[in-house]
Formats: structure tokens, sequence, C-alpha cells
């Protein structure tokens, strides 16, 4: 008898910056930091609240050029500076996509430039998974500006 596994979609996307580890770490945890990167071009984060430890629960309010905010919140499962970061991920008040995925951001030191390793997974559809590979290829695309 064969076992009925199920697998659920993920994605995973390796980008290369030109700075220090702990400098594209304060970029990805830091408020004021996120709030000139986070989100496709054209999004802003009129609210960033980040709580970085294991447990704390961080929630960016998202708003597109033209549009209604969205809420992305989470909690911290690992919080290991300024090596890796382990949360939830979840869209508050979405009937369109209401479960919870998870987030692992690997920060790879390799001399003078951080590897990062964003892996997204528990998607609940292909559709879920590609769309959010392109809202994380939107975002990574502007993070290099800070550095």
């Amino acid at each position: 008898m064969e076992a009925n596994v199920t697998t659920q979609p993920s994605l995973s996307i390796t980008r290369t910056f030109a700075a220090p580890r702990e400098r594209v770490f304060q970029a990805w945890t830091d408020p004021e930091e996120l709030k000139k990167w986070w989100g496709p071009e054209g999004y802003t984060l009129p609210l960033v609240e980040v709580d970085l430890k294991v447990g704390g629960i961080y929630r960016f309010a998202m708003k597109p050029p033209d549009g209604e905010v969205s809420y992305l919140t989470g909690e911290y499962r690992v919080v290991t500076a300024p090596e890796k970061l382990v949360y939830t991920w979840r869209w508050e008040g979405s009937v369109k996509n209401p479960e919870e995925t998870l987030v692992t951001v690997e920060f790879r030191d390799r001399g003078e430039t951080t590897e990062v390793v964003v892996t997204h997974e528990k998607f609940r559809d292909e559709e879920q998974c590609h769309l959010h590979e392109m809202g994380w290829n939107a975002c990574l695309v502007r993070l290099p500006a800070l550095f």
C-alpha cells in the first residue's frame, strides 16, 4: 500500500549583494531600512513593526501606488543574527490567501559580498507560490540600492 504524500509548493531564490553580511541582515530587520526597499516598485510601507526575537511579531502595512493597504504579519521562529531568520507569513484579512506560510532567509558570508537564500514554503497551490515568487523578485531587485 502506497502512502498518500502531498507536497506543498515552495520557492527558493538566491541573490548576492555587495555588502557585508551584518549590513544585509540589518537591512532585512531594521524598520527604517525595510521602508527603503521592501515591496515592489512604487509600494510604500507606512507602518513597519519588528520585534526581532523568537516569538516576536512583525507587521508591515504595504501600500500600492493605487489601492488599499494590505497587512503582512508573522512570528519569528528563529533569529540568529546575522546568519538566519525563520518566520511565519500571513496576509491579514485575506480571503484569497488566508493560509500561513513559512519563510527562511539565510545570510551567507562570501567575503566582500553576502549571498542571501530566501526559501518560502507551505503554499496552498502553485498559483500562490508563483505570485509570491514574483513579489520576492520585485522586492529583491530594490535591495542593492541600499549598499
